[in-house]
């Protein structure tokens, strides 16, 4: 039997569940934009990486105020928020030409949201036949790069 060693996921996996607070204000009033990993700061959200991406480039768009259904933010950061989109699309099409990219919304719990209490609006490369054996047998992701690099390259784009 092979292993694939990936000892970063244990502070995920430990804390799981447990975590008080919402991580997504917390990062957001955090000092270092490359600690937190934050891409980029508008006026209403940020762009952020996820830190368990799907894919490498996996970042997401995140309002500054704490609310968990998209009605309720306001023109403005709604506004912002498809500006940014369409940003981040552009950017990761020049950063990681992909076959496509996929932009997503994961409202509620019951929805698969897995910060259900603070919409953020998901935006990640993908190409054609991107789930291997890995991914669907193995239920695991193999990410060609770190997330280091991938701030790199997208903060150069921002």
């Amino acid at each position: 039997m092979d292993y694939l060693w990936t000892p970063w996921r244990y502070t995920y996996i430990k804390g799981a569940g447990q975590a008080e607070g919402c991580i997504f204000c917390d990062l957001q009033r955090c000092d270092d934009d490359r600690e937190s990993l934050i891409v980029y700061r508008g006026v209403h959200n940020f762009i952020i990486l996820n830190a368990y991406p799907y894919t490498s480039g996996h970042a997401m768009i995140v309002p500054y105020d704490h609310t968990d259904q998209l009605q309720k933010l306001s023109p403005e950061a709604a506004n912002e928020m498809m500006t940014l989109s369409q940003r981040l699309e552009k950017a990761l099409i020049e950063v990681y030409q992909p076959d496509g990219v996929n932009l997503g919304m994961n409202v509620g719990k019951a929805a698969g949201a897995g910060v259900a209490g603070h919409i953020h609006m998901h935006v990640l490369p993908r190409w054609v036949a991107d789930s291997n054996f890995m991914t669907v047998i193995g239920e695991t992701r193999v990410l060609p790069e770190t997330l280091e690099t991938t701030y790199r390259r997208l903060k150069e784009k921002f």
